[in-house]
């Protein structure tokens, strides 16, 4: 099947619209994936992120534009990679607070029935999975397409290759028949291993992977029945949204008072005369990092070697070494069973089988009051992003990267100076009621309290280096007077 037989195959089918849901912060991924930057934004396999890649796949089935729902710290990321990828969306949806996948799924069919089509098919979406074989996965979701039109909820699930005991699974009523929408008998929670090994040799289990399709008011009608609770809060932050720049801003004050929870809790486990379309090709969550060493490898039981980055592997068996820093030289030497993974400001060696507890290991940092349980060395901004090169009392570095046309606020300091030095490009420089070019090898100080902004004004990233000086050196010491991204 090739571009023109799926493009044709979408044709051939109603409009569905994507729903990518991407506010996830995937700590078993650390130390890449953190709250301030999750692992749907990263790059773990190839050049792109995984959430421009689902954008992409979505793109690629000839479906409709997505339906993004995101929280405010991400609601950039998402704009600029949908704008490097080249998509258009729907709409961004952007939550005042994370309350789990229920809520956000919700908001999306209540929007799409308020903006577009009550009966349109939404096709629900997690943004930080791997699925290789497009064609195929189009294939299921159209297979499944007709069902959902009827008004059943529509789920799929993966054949499994192996007893995981790190994923939910779904029991069809039935054995597994590939594209056949099949009754779903129950949901089972992650199993020990003795009992993934027996429902994987029954042949009637697949693995959960998040996704459906239904039509919006089927949806609306399902949360009236199970979860009448969750409506209102939620129909009344969609009505009273309010548009920011590119996105839709759900009303705080309604969402707050809806309750978190997943979307199979609240209504796929309650929900009667639920369908599931069971799909052979490639997937993976990519929900740890023996996940991103099998998928690295292509070896479904991890036995690969795999040197990431600045990584050097030096008789090794079934390791995953890694370092995104230019500075961080990371060399494995016989290892067994490992993963070794390093950033700029730290360093994760697990044994392979206990991948599954960076989770455990980020709560305990995070409980210690660590910045880098949650916080990135890369702050990501709309303008582009900073990293900090040293920190002590009194004074901060910081390697600033702003992208072309981009400018930061007008702002001032209470506590603190400031001395800029252009290393590359020319920066448009802002002090006070003198506005002038700095060129490369150039400076300009800021002083205490004083008004300034900083634009690139050229088609290429200004890069420069910032020095600060003062009592405090909080991110929070920022009174803003204008800002085109709309920030307080």
């Amino acid at each position: 099947m090739g571009d023109e037989d799926l493009s044709r195959a979408g044709q051939s089918n109603p409009i569905i619209c994507p729903v990518l849901l991407c506010g996830g912060s995937g700590t078993r991924l650390w130390p890449v994936s953190r709250r301030a930057f999750p692992k749907q934004f990263a790059s773990l396999i190839g050049d792109e992120s995984l959430f421009a890649a689902s954008a992409k796949r979505l793109a690629d089935m000839a479906l409709g534009p997505p339906l993004v729902v995101t929280g405010d710290a991400y609601r950039f990321l998402v704009r600029d990679q949908l704008a490097e990828a080249g998509i258009d969306p729907h709409a961004i949806l952007i939550e005042p607070e994370a309350k789990n996948t229920a809520p956000a799924i919700l908001a999306a069919a209540l929007y799409c029935a308020q903006h577009h089509d009550p009966s349109a098919l939404l096709l629900v979406s997690p943004s930080d999975h791997l699925i290789r074989d497009t064609e195929r996965f189009a294939l299921a979701v159209f297979a499944g397409a007709a069902t959902a039109e009827a008004g059943h909820l529509v789920t799929f699930g993966i054949e499994p290759s192996r007893p995981e005991t790190g994923y939910g699974y779904l029991q069809l009523d039935g054995a597994i028949r590939e594209n056949m929408p099949t009754a779903l008998k129950r949901f089972v929670e992650k199993p020990d291993r003795e009992t993934a090994e027996a429902m994987l040799a029954d042949g009637s289990y697949l693995w959960n992977a998040g996704i459906f399709l239904f039509r919006a008011d089927s949806l609306i009608k399902a949360f009236e029945t199970h979860a009448p609770d969750m409506l209102a809060p939620v129909r009344e932050s969609v009505e009273k949204a309010r548009p920011d720049l590119d996105f839709v801003r759900l009303d705080e004050g309604a969402f707050s008072g809806v309750r978190g929870d997943s979307i199979d809790y609240a209504i796929m486990e309650k929900a009667e005369g639920l369908m599931a379309v069971p799909y052979r090709g490639h997937w993976s969550d990519l929900g740890d990092w023996d996940a991103v060493l099998r998928e690295a490898t292509g070896d479904v039981a991890g036995g690969g070697v795999v040197s990431e980055g600045n990584a050097l592997a030096l008789d090794c068996t079934s390791s995953y070494l890694r370092s995104d820093d230019e500075g961080v030289s990371v060399v494995g030497i016989g290892l067994t069973d490992t993963l070794v993974v390093a950033t700029g400001d730290a360093v994760l060696v697990a044994d392979k089988s206990r991948a599954q507890e960076v989770k455990q290991a980020v709560d305990q940092l995070k409980a210690r009051g660590a910045k880098q349980a949650e916080a990135f060395p890369r702050d990501h901004r709309p303008w582009g992003w900073y990293e900090t090169l040293a920190l002590s009392d009194r004074f901060q570095v910081k390697r600033i990267v702003v992208k072309p046309g981009a400018a930061l606020s007008l702002q001032s300091h209470v506590h603190r100076s400031e001395h800029w030095i252009v290393v590359s490009g020319t920066a448009k420089v802002t002090v006070e009621d003198e506005i002038r070019l700095v060129s490369e090898n150039e400076s300009v100080y800021i002083p205490l309290g004083a008004k300034h902004r900083l634009e690139n004004p050229g088609k290429l990233p200004m890069v420069l280096i910032e020095v600060q000086t003062g009592s405090y050196l909080g991110e929070d010491d920022i009174v803003r007077y204008e800002d085109v991204y709309a920030r307080d």
